[in-house]
């Protein structure tokens, strides 16, 4: 646990940091709307390009136009074609109402994510608030599983050797708490291809009524300050509910029992700079207690969203050891 309320960060990841803050003060309105022309002018995207790039090449992929449910198809190019690959499917972050598989940011985690792995990577485009409210964001993370198990995946650009039993869910953030999620609907889903074998959880976004020592200490953060915490929990949930509902406290008073339920083999990952960091280590010792397959990785000196900043050494250091708990877990199920 950290004893100071300030990282030491390189100047650029500084800057970046304050400009996101200063982005998502600027869309977000007091009356729980948001402004989504601005934020269509000042996020950076990165369309889909099927030329290879540094060693991935991207397509797009439509499950249902009606509710812009789509996905974005990373595929390695320089893995023979005899190595089979297995499936991650990853759910972003932004607080369920901010950013999309085409964000910059994204685009370049995934490829990442793909070329190191390797691995074909589906990141899903689900809807967001306040426009959709729970449950949509979940409906379309399991909707996707099930496209994917229902497909015919060759005829959207899946390599042949792309291995749906080998399915990881990965999410930051946001997208880690909706992975949990659509982990547990999955154990309760009678898929005939897709097989949920492992979950990257990273430092995933749970919260509570009753705030931890690490939210107390940790105040005014970049990105998760309590204050911009609040009106996404706000937003998202059903009117009149509050933030011991089930999605956000997933171990507290209202969790959902998944003792019976087949839950994937699960990598949690802390930052010590993260005051949602007593959340995600007690989402790791209630998927212990519940008798789940748990390892805990923690960054003492990590920011939340410090896998995404290249520049960080912590960020490499991730990427290694979510290679390892990948080879890992599949060699588990070869066996």
């Amino acid at each position: 646990m950290s004893t100071t309320n300030s990282p030491v960060l390189p100047w650029k990841t500084k800057i970046i940091l304050s400009i996101l803050d200063v982005f998502s003060d600027a869309v977000r309105r007091t009356n729980g709307t948001i402004n989504r022309r601005l934020i269509n002018f000042m996020e950076p995207k990165v369309p889909a390009n099927n030329i290879p790039f540094q060693g991935v090449k991207t397509s797009d992929v439509t499950i249902d136009a009606t509710r812009n449910l789509w996905f974005r198809l990373f595929t390695p190019t320089e893995t023979p074609s005899d190595v089979s690959l297995p499936v991650i499917t990853f759910y972003h972050g932004g607080g369920f109402c901010l950013l999309s598989a085409d964000a910059k940011a994204y685009d370049f985690v995934c490829r990442r994510f793909a070329r190191k792995f390797p691995a074909v990577v589906v990141s899903v485009n689900y809807r967001l608030s306040p426009e959709y409210r729970f449950p949509s964001h979940y409906d379309d993370g399991f909707d996707t599983l099930k496209f994917l198990d229902e497909a015919k995946t060759e005829n959207f650009g899946f390599p042949a050797n792309a291995d749906l039993s080998r399915c990881f869910l990965a999410g930051d953030s946001a997208g880690g708490n909706l992975a949990h999620h659509v982990a547990v609907r999955s154990g309760k889903a009678d898929f005939k291809r897709v097989r949920v074998i492992g979950q990257i959880s990273i430092q995933p976004f749970f919260g509570g009524e009753k705030l931890t020592e690490s939210e107390i200490r940790l105040v005014n953060v970049p990105l998760i300050a309590s204050e911009r915490t609040d009106w996404m929990w706000k937003v998202f949930l059903p009117e009149g509910e509050n933030k011991d509902h089930e999605a956000v406290n997933v171990s507290g008073p209202r969790a959902f029992d998944i003792r019976g339920v087949k839950y994937p083999e699960t990598m949690v990952v802390v930052g010590g700079f993260d005051p949602l960091q007593d959340r995600q280590r007690e989402f790791y010792e209630w998927l212990k207690r519940s008798g789940k397959e748990a390892k805990l990785l923690e960054y003492p000196k990590s920011i939340h969203a410090f896998y995404v900043f290249p520049e960080l050494f912590e960020s490499s250091l991730f990427i290694e050891e979510a290679m390892d708990f990948i080879r890992k877990v599949c060699d588990k199920v070869k066996n």
